[in-house]
């Protein structure tokens, strides 16, 4: 489903057209956030290129003033609309930019508040996901004391997953049903995007957790909790380190060291999620982008040769992808799990 999903929303150009055609561009603009939902393009008999979107809301603030419209009235960044153009797109980060009345920039931008097609992915997850959870509250309610069936069964396993292998090992057993809710969101979400990540058609094909923006928000939340969270003995620990010399106390390295460990933590949280699931995304359609090199290069001929070995490797990435985005949801709240466990956990006494 991805390879036919992309191979109808990159148009293949032919051998007059290589100069038309940027691998680079086409990769970048399939991973990045957009305002509008592009889904393919068609070409008419006049051979003029149409592309096919769904235009999401923009909210702009500029000058004391909101303005809101949808993103059709820029006709895919070919028409300005109230003073305001959009810009970029590909392998340039696309953003929208003020122009005077003779269409020249002014070097102005808006704030730009609008819904982009990564917001409005993370609010169909949350919408699709909070379907699946009332589905298995509701076999509760339905079958109560009885064994769990269809999605109850998938929606129990996972939960169960988290507390055994998650949270009680990391926080431990008189603490962790305090953190448990936000663990088990933390793994749903993320799970459940990475899934419909991989999925290249509306309403999914939206790389929401290789947006960083997406994953700092969920790594500075991780740090709020643990930090809060953390007691005397974690404090103590972070600037008076046990077992260390006292001139490195005094000079003092060791609680520079652990201090900036406290947000080193996070940082690596954000990064991992943000350049795995990003990497897998680009690998697959680096296999894609070869098709259409190939056939600029030598030929449709070659280019349909090449296709069968560039879909069977797109295949297999595929299907890896799939193992990566549940590892990738295990290690981030598995993580987050540990450092709210080094966090609130006691000291032992001999």
């Amino acid at each position: 489903m991805l390879v036919t999903a992309l191979l109808l929303a990159t148009p293949l150009a032919t051998h007059a057209e290589e100069e038309a055609f940027d691998p680079g561009s086409m990769i970048i603009g399939h991973v990045t956030d957009a305002h509008s939902w592009h889904m393919f393009d068609y070409k008419t008999s006049d051979g003029a290129e149409h592309a096919v979107a769904i235009p999401l809301p923009v909210i702009l603030w500029n000058d004391g003033h909101l303005d809101v419209f949808m993103s059709s009235r820029f006709h895919h960044g070919h028409a300005d609309y109230k003073g305001y153009r959009l810009v970029g797109g590909g392998a340039e980060k696309e953003e929208i930019v003020c122009v005077d009345e003779a269409g020249a920039l002014t070097g102005v931008k808006p704030l730009d508040l609008s819904i982009t097609k990564t917001s409005a992915a993370i609010m169909i997850a949350v919408v699709l996901l909070l379907v699946i959870v009332f589905i298995a509250r509701a076999g509760y309610k339905k079958r109560p004391n009885q064994a769990p069936k269809g999605l109850q069964s998938l929606v129990e396993m996972l939960v169960v997953f988290v507390r055994d292998s998650i949270a009680k090992p990391m926080i431990g057993e008189k603490r962790y049903e305090r953190y448990l809710p936000y663990l088990l969101t933390l793994f749903f979400f993320i799970f459940f995007c990475n899934i419909l990540g991989l999925i290249p058609f509306f309403p999914a094909g939206a790389n929401i957790t290789g947006n960083i923006a997406v994953t700092a928000t969920l790594a500075v939340i991780t740090f709020l909790i643990t930090n809060i969270s953390g007691n005397k003995h974690y404090w103590t620990d972070i600037f008076n380190t046990p077992g260390v010399p006292a001139w490195l106390k005094i000079f003092p390295l060791m609680p520079v060291v652990e201090l900036v460990g406290v947000f080193t933590k996070p940082i690596v949280l954000m990064i991992r999620l943000f350049a795995n699931m990003t990497a897998g995304h680009i690998v697959i359609l680096g296999f894609i982008v070869i098709i259409f090199i190939l056939s600029n290069l030598f030929g449709m001929a070659v280019g349909g040769a090449v296709s069968v070995v560039s879909v069977l490797f797109s295949v297999f990435i595929s299907l890896l992808e799939c193992l990566v985005a549940y590892i990738q949801a295990f290690v981030f709240t598995m993580l987050t799990a540990l450092y709210i466990g080094m966090a609130v956990a006691e000291p032992h006494h001999a």
